[in-house]
């Protein structure tokens, strides 16, 4: 086992995950292989290779961000239940 009980323990801790013997064991074991995996991946050469986000190339499928022409505060307003002025009057909240 590539961690050891304690450094497991310790982790459990501060994830504030109570664990039992067998469980410490287990994890240990399922979390000393997701590290031999990273090991795995750490020989893959990547000379060459220019850094990036994602994968694949991604676009947008949201339209561009332009300023426009507000509402007016009639159209806004116009279906709120209760209001007063150039406000939607709502109950108060309060703990």
């Amino acid at each position: 086992m590539r961690l050891t009980t304690e450094e497991v323990r310790h982790i459990a801790a501060l994830a504030r995950i109570a664990m039992t013997d067998e469980e410490v064991q287990r994890v240990g074991e399922e979390m000393s292989q997701i590290l031999d995996n990273f090991d795995v991946l750490d020989q893959v050469s990547t000379d060459g290779v220019e850094p990036t986000g994602h994968s694949v190339e991604l676009t947008s499928v949201m339209r561009d961000d332009e300023a426009a022409e507000s509402s007016s505060v009639e159209d806004v307003l116009a279906n709120a239940p209760d209001r007063e002025d150039d406000l939607v009057r709502v109950r108060a909240v309060r703990e």
